[in-house]
C-alpha cells in the first residue's frame, strides 16, 4: 500500500469517527433516538470513499502479484538444464515410476533449443523441463546456423527456386520489356519424428543429483548427433527428412565459373574459393562452411613450397574462416565432403513438437538388470527454400575437375 492511500485513508476514517460521535450526540439530544439525516448521508459518504479506497488498494496488490511472479518467472528463465531436471524430479515428475506405482513416466522440454553459453530455460510446470541451450564451445550444430520456426501442421507446403531467368534490361521507348522468369517448384516436407533413448540404472532414481547429471551430459549431444544426421544427410524417402547434402546445389564448373586448369595445382582452399564465387554468381553471401573435421584438419596441415604452414589463412583469431566466412566442423558431415551456403536465407528448421523426455521400465531386459530406458525425441521439419544457396560436393572430386 502507498503511502498517500494509506494518509488518505487515515483521514477519512478520522472523519468517521467524528461524524459517529456527532451522530451519537445528536441521538441522545433526540428525544426518538433519531440520527440526524444530514450526519446519515455524509456517514455514508465517508463510508463509500473507504470502500472505493479499498479497491484501489486490491487493484494495485493484484497488479504487484500480478508483476511479483512475472518477475519470479523470470528468475528462473536462468536456471541451467541440470537444475531445471532437479526441480521437475524433486517436484514429483517420476515419483510414481520410482515407488513402482507406474511403468513409466514422461514430461517435456518446452522450449526450443537454441545456441548459447549454457544450458538455460524456464520450468513450466512440476511435469515440464525447459529447453536448452547448447554449448557453442562444443561441436557446431545445424539448428544453430538456420532460422527456426514452430508449425502446428504435419506437412510444411513451400515454394523453392531452383533457377530465374534475367529479363531486367534498359528499355528504349516503345519497346518491349523483357520477360523475367522464376523457376519455383510446389515442394512439401513432412514432419517426422527425430529421436535416441539411454539407459540408466533404478538406483540412479533414488539419486537426483546424479541422474540430472547424467542426463544434462547425455540428452543434448545425443538428441543433436541425430537431428544434424537428418538436417544434413537426411535422404528424403520417409520417415527421414530432406538434407542439405541431397538438396542443396552441386559444385560444378559452369556454375561455379571455374574451367578445368585454370588453377594450377589446386588444393582445399581453391575448392572452398570456388564455391563461395558459384554462391556469388546466384547473388547469394555465403554466412557458413561446413566440413568434417579430418578435412578441416587437413586443410590447417596445408603448405606452401616453403614448407610453411597455411592455416593463418583459415583462422583469424578464435573462430575459424575462410575468407571471412565462418568454417563449421561436424561429425554428420562425410569424410572429403562439404557444404558452403547461405544457410541463413535458404533453408529453415520447424518444429512441431519440442523435446519431450520419457522414462519406461518395461523395456528389453530391465527388469531383469535393474535399468530404466529413457526416451528423448522431437518432431521437426527442415525445407530447403533455394537450392542455388548451398554449393555441395567433396573435395577430392573437385580437386580433380579444377
Amino acid at each position: 500500500m502507498t503511502d498517500d492511500i494509506k494518509k488518505e485513508l487515515d483521514q477519512i476514517g478520522d472523519l468517521v469517527d467524528s461524524k459517529i460521535e456527532k451522530a451519537m450526540e445528536s441521538a441522545k439530544d433526540n428525544a426518538k433516538g433519531e440520527v440526524n439525516e444530514t450526519l446519515k448521508s455524509e456517514i455514508d459518504h465517508l463510508t463509500s470513499q473507504i470502500t472505493e479506497k479499498h479497491d484501489e488498494v486490491q487493484k494495485r496488490m493484484d497488479s504487484m502479484e500480478v508483476t511479483n511472479k512475472k518477475l519470479e518467472a523470470k528468475s528462473k528463465s536462468t536456471l541451467n538444464l541440470k537444475d531445471a531436471l532437479r526441480n521437475a524430479i524433486n517436484d514429483g515428475a517420476i515419483d510414481s515410476l520410482k515407488k513402482g506405482q507406474s511403468r513409466a513416466s514422461s514430461f517435456e522440454i518446452k522450449a526450443d533449443m537454441t545456441t548459447g553459453a549454457d544450458y538455460t530455460g524456464e520450468v513450466i510446470a512440476a511435469t515440464r523441463v525447459p529447453g536448452f541451450k547448447y554449448d557453442p564451445s562444443n561441436t557446431t550444430h545445424v539448428r544453430q546456423m538456420v532460422p527456426t520456426g514452430t508449425t502446428n501442421s504435419d506437412l510444411i507446403r513451400y515454394v523453392s527456386e531452383s533457377a530465374y531467368t534475367q529479363g531486367a534490361a534498359a528499355t528504349a521507348e516503345g519497346a518491349a520489356l523483357g520477360q523475367t522468369d522464376f523457376n519455383l517448384t510446389a515442394s512439401t516436407a513432412p514432419i517426422e519424428t527425430v529421436g535416441t533413448y539411454l539407459r540408466l540404472s533404478r538406483q540412479m532414481l533414488a539419486d537426483t543429483e546424479q541422474l540430472t547429471s547424467y542426463i544434462s551430459a547425455r540428452v543434448p549431444s545425443k538428441l543433436m548427433a541425430v537431428e544434424d544426421d537428418q538436417l544434413l544427410g537426411g535422404s528424403g524417402v520417409a520417415p527421414n527428412l530432406h538434407g542439405l547434402r541431397n538438396t542443396g546445389t552441386a559444385w560444378s564448373n559452369a556454375l561455379s565459373g571455374f574451367a578445368a586448369g585454370v588453377i594450377g595445382n589446386p588444393q582445399q582452399f581453391d575448392v572452398l574459393l570456388t564455391a563461395i564465387n558459384q554462391l556469388a554468381k546466384f547473388n547469394y553471401t555465403a554466412d557458413y562452411i561446413l566440413v568434417n573435421p579430418t578435412d578441416f584438419h587437413k586443410i590447417l596441415a596445408l603448405k606452401d613450397s616453403d614448407n610453411r604452414y597455411l592455416k593463418d589463412q583459415v583462422y583469424n583469431g578464435l573462430q575459424p574462416n575462410f575468407m571471412g566466412v565462418p568454417v563449421m566442423i561436424n561429425t554428420a558431415m562425410a569424410a572429403d565432403e562439404f557444404i558452403v551456403g547461405n544457410f541463413s536465407t535458404g533453408a529453415q528448421l520447424w518444429v512441431r513438437e519440442n523435446v519431450s523426455v520419457e522414462f519406461f521400465e518395461q523395456d528389453s531386459d530391465n527388469v531383469q538388470k535393474n535399468f530404466i530406458t529413457v526416451r528423448v525425441q522431437e518432431r521437426i521439419g527442415f525445407t530447403t527454400y533455394l537450392p542455388n544457396a548451398f554449393c555441395r560436393g567433396a573435395f577430392s572430386t573437385v580437386i580433380a575437375a579444377l
